[in-house]
């Protein structure tokens, strides 16, 4: 599903977005395209405000780090991991591929 231009989505930036009825996270790290959950494993707050790191997304509650390739909880106090989606670009859109 198309959701935002990439050009919208500059370097180091994220962008909260509701697609499907699922809380996603797109993020741009250094031109690397990831969307991930926008919900914390371990305490359900929004990771949208959460700092960016190498390759990772911190949670701006708890501190828990969140691999942004996998999903994987990195760092205590999460132990589960977030969900990611696949996504791809056509023609300057983000496309965003969530199964119901």
């Amino acid at each position: 599903m198309r959701v935002l231009r990439a050009s919208e989505l500059p370097p180091n930036a994220r962008k909260p977005l509701s697609v499907a009825g699922k809380a996603i996270l797109l993020c741009n790290l250094n031109g690397q395209l990831h969307a991930v959950s926008n919900i914390c494993s371990h305490n359900d707050k929004p990771l949208e405000r959460g700092r960016l790191g190498n390759g990772w997304i911190a949670c701006p509650t708890h501190g828990a780090r969140f691999d942004l390739a996998t999903g994987k909880a990195m760092c205590l106090p999460a132990v589960q991991p977030i969900a990611v989606y696949e996504l791809r670009v056509v023609d300057d859109w983000i496309e965003v591929l969530v199964n119901p």
